[in-house]
């Protein structure tokens, strides 16, 4: 079992069921994996969880007021300079840049995206497209991790 594995609960459309971060936190906890809460950090921290996460959209510095636990990780997302920045204001631990393979709206391709995270001042995480055909390409990249969403789908995993 891969401890360095994490979750991050994004829900942006509902009021966050306690009871269920509750026991999203004890399934982590028994399987040794960190638990993160999205663009929550008060309610991250009442929980005792992790960490929390800020999506790129969030610009918000309240947060640096909190008063933050030891091993507690600020985790957040970028796709541009001006978003690295703006994370590295917030005061993260580590950046989710993105995209490094998907090919959309937010598509940095390979080498900017080496360009972009020899900029930042935190750790980086390479993130979107990323799947076991170009896995070995991200060594070339100096990224802390990498981090996807089909990549790690049951049916679909390495």
């Amino acid at each position: 079992m891969n401890s360095n594995i994490a979750l991050i609960y994004r829900n942006y459309n509902e009021k966050f069921n306690i009871n269920l971060l509750t026991d999203l936190k004890e399934f982590c906890k028994i399987r040794k994996r960190k638990f993160f809460l999205s663009n929550n950090i008060k309610l991250a921290l009442k929980l005792n969880l992790d960490g929390a996460y800020i999506p790129s959209f969030n610009n918000d510095l309240r947060h640096c007021n909190y008063i933050k636990k030891n091993n507690f990780i600020l985790l957040g997302s970028a796709h541009n300079l001006k978003q690295i920045h703006e994370k590295e204001r917030q005061s993260v631990d580590a950046i989710f840049l993105a995209s490094l393979f998907n090919k959309k709206k937010t598509y940095l391709g390979f080498n900017k995206f080496k360009s972009l995270s020899k900029l930042a001042k935190v750790k980086i995480i390479a993130l979107g497209g990323i799947n076991k055909n170009n896995l070995k390409r991200i060594s070339l990249l100096n990224v802390y991790g990498y981090a996807g969403i089909s990549f790690f789908d049951q049916k679909k995993s390495p």
